[in-house]
């Protein structure tokens, strides 16, 4: 199943996808949350997260500076871009 939106192709809801062509986010995604959907960006470009598995202190440090940053935003859920950036970045 392919949705369009504002001339963007995504291979269906809630599914992130990288955006090389955008000046400034690195993925987006179109989130559905009931009858609501939106068209999210997030992610600064250029800058990896500590990833799933971090490795040395400062990977660990850098992960958990940012779940207590965003933790607020991360818990609005899957309509916000913190808790999908938490979820493909981090």
């Amino acid at each position: 199943m392919t949705v369009e939106r504002s001339g963007e192709k995504f291979s269906g809801y809630n599914k992130p996808k990288r955006t090389p062509k955008h000046p400034t986010k690195s993925h987006a995604v179109l989130a559905k949350s009931g009858d609501e959907v939106k068209l999210i960006r997030f992610g600064q470009k250029g800058v990896s997260g500590a990833g799933k598995n971090p490795k040395t202190a400062s990977e660990k440090a850098r992960r958990a500076s940012f779940k207590a940053r965003h933790a607020k935003n991360i818990a609005r859920g899957k309509m916000s871009a913190a808790y999908w950036a938490d979820k493909v970045k981090w």
